[in-house]
This record gives C-alpha cells, structure tokens and sequence, in this order.
C-alpha cells in the first residue's frame, strides 16, 4: 500500500507522509526568523530575488492579522494566503462576538486547529508552510503588555518561543546561533542587530534581500532598506575590528 498517497493513513512506523512532504515545503522555503525582545518582537525573513520587472510590493513573507497580531510565513505563498484570510476572518468574529480583541495565544490556536484540520480529513492535504506570529499580550493585572512570539507547523502544533527559525536549509544551524547570542530582556536595538546577523548568514545581497519588521506595544515599524543597510555595516564593522585584533594578537603570541 502507498503510504504516502492517503493522507488519512499511517505508514507502519507511525509517519503521515503528506505532512513529512509539507514540512520538506518548509524547508525549501525561504528563511524567517523572530526574536522576543523585553518591549518588542522583531520578524525578519529573507527575500529571495524577484525578476527586474516585477512589483516587490507584491511579494510579503510579513502580513498583519489583526491589530496586534502580525505573521511571518516560510513555505507556499499561495497557501500562506488562504491561511492568512481564514485567520484574519476568524480575528473579525471574535471582535463581533465578543467586542475584544482576540489573543494572540487564541490567534495561534485557531492557525494550529486550521492545519490540523488539513491533516485528518480525505479530499485535502496540510498546509505546505509554517508560521511565526508575534505581537503582545495582558500581562499580569496591573502590568504592562507582554511581547510574545508563537510558531505553528504543518502538523497543527503550536507553541511560544523567545526566539525561533523556520524555512530554509540552514535552520538547525541559525537555531543554534540564536541558542548561543540570545539573551533575555533585550533592547529592541540589540534584537534588531541579532536578527539581522542570523539573516546574513543566508542571505547573500545584504540588506537588499531582507525584509525586517519591529513591532513594538503601539504598533509595527517596517524598516527601510536604508535603516537595515546601516546595522549591516555595523555588524560588518565589529567583524573586521575583530579580526584585526585577532591578527595583530597572533604575532606577538609566535613571538
């Protein structure tokens, strides 16, 4: 039997090939990465190159569904945008319903119950993308608003993060360079210089190729290409001046 065809069917060993298949469309995707700082959450994702005709403003890997509550996406456009409309209408309801903004714990919820719905039903198939929502939420009573970060998968799992990789080859890799370099409680600055140094590690172009959005307990910021291209050459900066103390360390040392 062809385990691989029915998406409703276990292999022997306990796999739902489709979904294995729809994380392999994961990983083919592009790269987004998030980070929670101590007032903000910050997305980035890698923007691949478009063709010389073509509108870039078009092409969003970063999309808001609701107020507060913004996506970033790796994996197929097409079904990021059906997924992002069934949130956004779901976001709608629950304001007509209930007259309160949704969470985004509820937010990420509905996302994880939608792709799990795609996984268990015959005539359909998964979602072939993952997710990264970020945005705020209550705090304790009388505290201020807490940034948060949540990633959903294929499968229909969900869970939050204080900072994460999805899509693309290398994301086990820039996972474990954000394991080393996070810290908790981190300015929106020190967040920003992070990601954008977990993005240099793929992207080739600089800040052409890089998409960096900041979203802060008053809303979001899209940063300019002019605003990235100023943290990479900081980033750049530090990188020579290391390698220019650790060169003239190495002299004296032979000597």
């Amino acid at each position: 039997m062809s385990y691989d065809r029915a998406i409703t069917v276990f292999s022997p060993d306990g796999h739902l090939f489709q979904v294995e298949y729809a994380m392999e469309a994961v990983r083919r995707g592009s790269t987004a990465v998030g980070i929670r700082g101590a007032d903000c959450v910050v997305l980035a994702v890698e923007r691949r190159a478009l063709a010389k005709l073509q509108d870039p403003r078009t092409i969003r890997k970063i999309v808001a569904v609701d107020a507060n509550a913004i996506l970033a996406f790796a994996g197929l456009t097409a079904d990021a945008r059906v997924l992002v409309n069934k949130t956004r209408t779901e976001a709608q309801t629950y304001r007509l319903t209930v007259e309160d903004a949704p969470s985004m714990e509820y937010l990420a919820r509905f996302i994880a119950r939608t792709q799990q719905k795609y996984t268990q039903r015959g005539g359909v198939r998964p979602f072939g993308l993952s997710t990264l929502m970020a945005g705020f939420e209550d705090g304790a009573i009388g505290t201020k608003k807490k940034p948060v970060l949540y990633q959903t998968d294929p499968a229909g799992t969900h869970s939050s993060w204080k900072a994460q990789v999805i899509g693309g080859r290398n994301a086990k890799t820039l996972r474990e360079f954000l394991e080393k370099n996070y810290e908790d409680n981190m300015t929106e600055e020190a967040v920003v210089k992070l990601i954008v140094k977990v993005l240099l590690e793929v992207v080739d172009s600089g800040a052409a190729n890089m998409e960096v959005c900041v979203i802060r307990a008053g809303g979001r910021e899209t940063m300019s290409e002019a605003d990235v291209t100023k943290v990479v050459k900081v980033i750049e900066d530090e990188i020579e001046e290391t390698q220019a103390s650790a060169g003239a360390k190495k002299p004296a040392a032979d000597a």
